[in-house]
């Protein structure tokens, strides 16, 4: 008799804390993309999170097959991968640093309520500011950094590339570009690296000051806009999500602890990693000039203030 792998067989979980803008667009995104075979929604409002897995539900004869229901804090033990969107959101005239008192203060009860029931999974942070939430979620949690990982500039370095595309005619896709440090203003993009195919991009200082600005600051046009971001964070962290379950080992700018990484230590922040299914593999250094080393310790600095304002 041929014997059946049970490891093979145990279903993956995703958890998703925070069932606001982020959170239920995440929780779209992963369901239409069948990333895990459960999909768990949490929220303080639970009638909101009931609404949201029903919602979607009543989809699924036109997807296919992911378990999807509004559970609790003990749904986390099994859950390969925990993101957490909870907390405050951003509004118009806010930066992210001005949410930090109050979500430090939500996310403190969270990470306990998670690490009561789980000691095995990947914490995943994305709510604002999600460098320092990251980092303090670390500390609380008292799990390795690999596995508690922060979605860094992703999201910026994807607008990044993005604009640049769209200033040279070519597929963003084909664009390779980085957005590193903070997730926020005073985030730090790497010209001396950008390339289309190896080849160097050939623009000029303004349109790079202007590609820079765009996208630095996308987030406030968008909120000014509609009051939220929500689908192209959603998609970055459904990529992040693909990496880890695929054990893809794909390299994203994610946030997460540094070590002497270009003279910066004791803080996350937003660097090329290699990402599978253990969070985290490794964290690749980057030659930065000497402008961009500088811009980003100053990136750096700024958050530790912020950190130390906590304790």
């Amino acid at each position: 008799m041929k014997m059946v792998n049970s490891a093979a067989l145990k279903p993956s979980r995703v958890v998703i804390v925070g069932m606001g803008a982020v959170g239920t667009t995440t929780g779209y995104t992963l369901m239409l993309r069948q990333r895990s075979s459960e999909l768990v929604f949490v929220d303080v409002n639970h009638d909101k999170a009931t609404g949201e897995m029903l919602d979607m539900n009543h989809g699924l004869p036109f997807t296919g097959g992911v378990k999807v229901w509004a559970g609790d804090y003990s749904d986390c033990k099994d859950a390969d991968i925990i993101i957490i969107t909870a907390g405050a959101s951003q509004k118009p005239g806010e930066t992210r640093i001005d949410l930090l008192k109050k979500n430090a203060s939500i996310f403190k009860e969270i990470i306990e309520r998670i690490t009561e029931v789980n000691s095995h999974g990947i914490l995943l942070i994305a709510t604002n500011p999600v460098d320092i939430l990251s980092y303090t979620s670390w500390k609380q949690s008292g799990w390795p950094a690999s596995r508690v990982i922060g979605s860094g500039t992703l999201l910026d370095s994807a607008r990044f590339r993005y604009l640049i595309g769209k200033n040279k005619g070519i597929d963003p896709r084909s664009i390779h570009a980085h957005i590193i440090g903070e997730h926020g203003d005073s985030e730090v993009p790497v010209w001396s690296l950008a390339n289309v195919a190896g080849t160097n991009l050939e623009l000029d200082e303004e349109t790079q000051q202007d590609i820079f600005d765009r996208t630095k600051n996308a987030a406030y046009e968008i909120i000014n806009a509609k009051g939220a971001t929500s689908y192209a964070i959603a998609l970055a962290l459904d990529r992040i999500v693909a990496a880890i379950l695929g054990n893809e080992g794909s390299v994203l700018n994610v946030s997460t602890l540094l070590e002497d990484y270009n003279g910066v230590s004791d803080v996350y922040l937003g660097v090329p990693c290699v990402v599978d299914r253990n969070g985290v593999r490794e964290i690749l250094p980057l030659p930065l000039n000497e402008t961009e080393k500088v811009a980003f310790q100053a990136s750096a600095n700024k958050l530790k203030e912020q950190i130390a304002g906590l304790e």
